[in-house]
């Protein structure tokens, strides 16, 4: 079924994925509630001054915009090497370049922003070398596997997330470029409470620690989408890190720097992040009160399960 699809849609021209990308957030925007609940709920939340109908457009243009991803994620499978380079406008390239002359390799962060896995891709062309990103496995297997093709498919290594921290230093020492995903939240006995749009969040400091301990250069770089549909590649300068002989308080400080970052490019382009995401159901749980219920029911019939076993 998906080799149907990227067949048919590897041949539509762009404007043709903008118009059926748009049309299919909208249908997803109308069918899909629980989905439209958490998107409305989320910006509501960070911009209360927003009127109930700027919400609701910036909500449904969330849902657009996921449905143009996902189409140019699946056209993205029959891209050559040089159709990346061409399809996507690279701003700062000599950000990224003046950060590889770092003997300790460099660390990329971004978020689920406009597209974020033509990022990826981009800048392994534009290095030549493979850029090495730990993630998360996708269920089901099928997608996992499929996901996993398109990443490696111009060198990349993928990384368990659970286990990829030995792995990422190796990297670093070896001179590679880590691309680290930041904006999702984490359990919190693995990360650090920071402010994210003025509100508590825990995010990983991962990024930090590494950073910390080779002094390896740490940049923000986004693939946004542009008024006109292209796509441009946004590499910023490095951020000016913390560094102490109080390392637990620089790891909060420079975890807090790069989540700064992240809502710097956030507020740049609210339309175009993952708001689907329950962000702050850690520390403002009330926000998802439907989820939340039906998380705690999962794990109710979990247990009941494992004592009938």
């Amino acid at each position: 079924m998906s080799s149907r699809i990227t067949s048919f849609v590897s041949h539509l021209p762009k404007k043709h994925i903008v118009r059926i990308g748009r049309l299919l957030g909208l249908f997803a925007y109308i069918l899909d509630r629980r989905h439209r609940r958490i998107v409305r709920r989320n910006l509501r939340f960070i911009y209360p001054q927003w009127s109930r109908d700027r919400v609701r457009q910036v909500s449904m243009r969330v849902f657009q915009n996921a449905g143009i991803t996902i189409l140019e994620i699946f056209q993205m499978t029959c891209l050559s090497s040089k159709d990346i380079l061409d399809r996507v406008r690279i701003r700062g390239e000599e950000n990224l370049v003046n950060a590889m002359k770092s003997p300790y390799g460099a660390i990329l962060i971004s978020a689920h922003l406009g597209n974020w896995e033509m990022s990826g891709l981009c800048v392994s062309r534009y290095l030549n070398q493979p850029l090495v990103v730990p993630a998360r496995k996708i269920f089901p297997r099928a997608l996992d596997r499929w996901m996993r093709g398109l990443r490696t498919r111009f060198g990349a290594i993928i990384l368990d997330k659970k286990r990829a921290l030995p792995t990422m230093a190796r990297m670093l020492r070896q001179g590679n470029v880590l691309g680290l995903l930041i904006d999702q939240g984490t359990k919190l006995s693995e990360g650090v409470e920071v402010t994210f749009f003025g509100k508590t969040v825990t995010a990983t400091p991962a990024a930090a620690l590494l950073a910390r301990r080779y002094n390896s250069p740490v940049l923000p770089g986004f693939c946004v989408r542009e008024s006109d549909n292209s796509l441009t590649l946004i590499l910023k300068p490095p951020l000016s890190l913390q560094k102490t002989k109080d390392s637990r308080a620089d790891l909060q400080a420079n975890t807090q720097i790069m989540t700064d970052a992240i809502e710097e490019a956030v507020r740049a382009y609210p339309e175009q992040w993952f708001w689907f995401h329950k962000r702050w159901k850690r520390h403002y749980p009330h926000l998802y009160p439907e989820d939340m219920a039906r998380r705690q029911h999962r794990r109710k019939k979990r247990l009941e399960r494992l004592k009938n076993d």
